[in-house]
């Protein structure tokens, strides 16, 4: 099952699943104001629903809402690598939490609720895009599952609620900023929520740390933006990784993982020109070795390579914490929407559909890590030296 939210609405298509008590899993995808995609996964079974996130949901959001309940837990020695690539890193982390007895069950459940509402959240008020389901055998293992209704009709009530607060909010990623703190520091009410109006922190994320919904934290906080004592900033761009361009004065440091000896030579001389640092690697497993030394600022991945599939190379290098911000992009064959919701599901940033020429992959790095620096001076070749022999399997031994 598989259109256009412009055909049918999200809530008909959770009736459907509902109603035929259907197993499977619901992608959905749209663009915001600024062209920019964002895409969502659901799992079902027997027409409950199991878990709702983004596909690029890492645990940010899982964190903040951990965080009333004050765990002691250092995240960078969290081992979640047996988890399998595709499965959403969030919900393999409460399965973490759960089993190694940092939250009981009721409390994996409240979250769990918490995390699906925020999400039907998000979508239930699209009309443009585009969904697809497919019938397969869901998330395993299960923790529990709830009715898709009572969560869908919580969900509409809030958006009609926050649809009156138009147009002082446009945005669950505004920012509250306390216009003057002296004038309200003597107000008793809403404490908590006023003391996290610094103009950083979104509302979304206001909600998650103080466990409550995202229109009772935009409904607290009306009154104040009414009178001008809060004020929101509206960000330019909703769920998008930001681009950011290099530091004067460095080169920028792009690194293509590809078996594909031709596909690497094309893209070495293609930035190299326009004065990008560029190193080919075609063996994804001597990569995931490699990149912690390259610690590039941009690494463009294949995505169908022997031993290690870029997919799984990508899940396993956003479980350290120094990739979870850099920019990756998943070179690909295909450009279907599965593919694309696959990518996002392992932390993809972006992607590009081969083949592709000089213009697309300029425009792409440029748009992540800004223009290269042709006038830079030739670069040392003493890394090149010391890792060639690993860098390309042409070279390598059957021995």
């Amino acid at each position: 099952m598989q259109g256009q939210l412009s055909e049918l609405d999200i809530r008909s298509i959770f009736q459907l699943i509902d109603i035929g008590q259907q197993t499977g899993e619901l992608c959905i995808e749209s663009f915001d104001d600024q062209g920019q995609p964002n895409s969502w996964l659901m799992f079902f079974a027997n027409g409950g629903i199991l878990y709702a996130g983004r596909t690029n949901e890492q645990l940010e959001r899982l964190q903040d809402i951990l965080h009333p309940l004050n765990l002691s837990i250092n995240w960078a020695d969290v081992d979640l690598s047996n988890l399998a690539p595709l499965r959403p890193p969030e919900y393999g982390a409460l399965w973490w939490l759960l089993e190694n007895n940092h939250l009981t069950t009721q409390q994996a459940r409240a979250i769990l609720c918490r995390l699906i509402e925020e999400t039907l959240f998000e979508v239930i008020s699209l009309h443009q895009g585009q969904f697809s389901f497919r019938f397969r055998a869901s998330l395993s293992p299960q923790l529990t599952d709830f009715s898709i209704s009572p969560l869908v009709k919580r969900a509409v009530r809030q958006l009609q609620g926050w649809l009156q607060l138009h147009p002082h909010f446009s945005s669950f990623y505004d920012c509250p900023l306390i216009t003057d703190p002296h004038q309200l520091e003597t107000s008793s009410s809403l404490p908590s929520l006023l003391a996290m109006a610094n103009g950083k922190t979104p509302i979304i994320r206001i909600s998650r740390h103080l466990n409550r919904t995202i229109f009772s934290v935009a409904d607290g906080l009306y009154p104040y933006v009414q009178r001008g004592e809060v004020q929101l900033s509206h960000p330019s761009s909703v769920g998008s990784k930001k681009a950011t361009g290099p530091i004067t004065g460095t080169v920028p440091r792009v690194v293509c993982i590809d078996d594909t000896l031709s596909v690497r030579q094309a893209i070495e001389m293609m930035l190299d020109t326009y004065g990008y640092e560029v190193t080919s690697i075609g063996n994804p497993v001597k990569a995931l070795s490699l990149l912690f030394s390259l610690k590039p600022d941009l690494i463009l991945c294949d995505v169908a390579m022997p031993e290690l599939e870029g997919h799984q190379l990508c899940a396993m290098l956003r479980q350290a914490p120094y990739f979870q911000s850099v920019p990756i992009v998943m070179l690909t064959g295909k450009d279907s929407f599965v593919d694309r919701v696959k990518a996002n599901m392992v932390g993809a940033t972006d992607y590009l559909t081969k083949p592709f020429g000089e213009p697309e992959l300029l425009a792409l790095v440029e748009k992540y890590v800004g223009r290269g620096n042709p006038k830079r001076l030739a670069p040392g070749t003493l890394l090149e030296q010391e890792i060639s022999a690993t860098l390309n399997p042409e070279s390598w031994s059957n021995s």
